[in-house]
């Protein structure tokens, strides 16, 4: 019999979401978490909570959903043809964070599971996740500590695990099309299963439980700082990058979409606010937003 606990996953996603939340409203400080209970006949549940033009944050959303049908989408079954016509399960915390100031990074987080069951098939489960971090006017020593964070998280689980899943989030987050990287990366897994249910689930457990102490203290030490409309156009430039990845390229976000049960508004929570498109911009040379490309957006070891 397969040894996998439905429950105690999903049990932990609703308590993930819990602490996530009242860990950002306390940073905030002015506004707390909008909560949207969700229910569709199709095959779909959830909690969206969103929050808006608070002390901190501009835009945000924490997400918990468990959708199931009794056909997978496309999406899912591209690496494996033999699940199609499956049924399927997929629950997960998702966030994205997106702060008022130019000097605060937007940041994203999920952890997920998924199992599929065919009849004269093995059902097939696995766990993912992981987190990254967007900044606008980067620093060494945020980039630092957010990846120490993630290296710390992973070393119980193995030496090469951090690395291993560093490379992976540098290959994800990046966009072909304008040939660089989202961000400054951090952590990514998918399709985690071969160490058994009970060693992979805990490692997703320390990826979700570890995103407040990587992130908190970077808001902390940049949300007083002083900017002015260039700093805050700059912003909103770059934030077209996050809009295009996440519509044309995030498997989650297109999964979501081909499922069919999925609650759109929920799945587009992630956009930013406020975004612009310019044409042909480049930066000035020598200045702080040219750093952000020459110093920043390029796979590094910052541990």
């Amino acid at each position: 019999m397969l040894d996998v606990n439905t429950k105690a996953v999903r049990d932990y996603l609703l308590g993930l979401q819990d602490k996530i939340c009242g860990g950002l409203e306390k940073l905030d400080g002015k506004k707390k978490f909008r909560e949207d209970r969700w229910d569709r006949e199709s095959g779909g549940t959830g909690i969206t909570r969103v929050i808006a033009d608070g002390g901190l944050i501009e835009k945000g959303g924490v997400n918990f959903s468990h959708v199931y049908g009794e056909s997978l989408p496309p999406a899912a079954t591209e690496q494996r043809p033999d699940l199609a016509g499956g049924s399927f399960q997929a629950m997960g915390v998702s966030l994205v964070i997106h702060p008022e100031n130019p000097y605060c990074p937007t940041s994203h987080a999920n952890v997920r599971f998924f199992i599929a069951e065919k009849e004269g098939i093995e059902p097939v489960w696995w766990f993912g996740g992981g987190y990254d971090l967007t900044p606008y006017y980067a620093f060494d020593e945020d980039c630092i500590s957010w990846h120490q964070t993630a290296k710390d998280c992973c070393e119980p689980f193995g030496e090469d695990v951090y690395a291993q899943f560093k490379q992976a989030c540098d290959d994800y987050f990046f966009i072909p099309h304008r040939n660089e990287p989202r961000g400054i990366g951090g952590l990514f897994f998918d399709d985690l299963n071969e160490w058994g249910f009970e060693k992979s689930f805990a490692l997703m457990q320390a990826v979700g439980d570890s995103y407040l102490e990587a992130y908190a203290p970077i808001l902390e030490r940049r949300r007083n700082m002083t900017y002015t409309e260039r700093e805050k156009i700059f912003q909103e430039y770059r934030r077209g990058r996050y809009a295009e990845f996440n519509l044309v390229i995030d498997r989650g976000t297109v999964f979501g979409l081909q499922s069919g049960v999925g609650r759109i508004e929920s799945i587009l929570m992630s956009l930013p606010p406020q975004v612009r498109w310019i044409y042909d911009w480049h930066p000035e040379p020598g200045s702080a937003e040219e750093k952000l490309y020459t110093d920043y957006l390029k796979p590094r070891d910052w541990v």
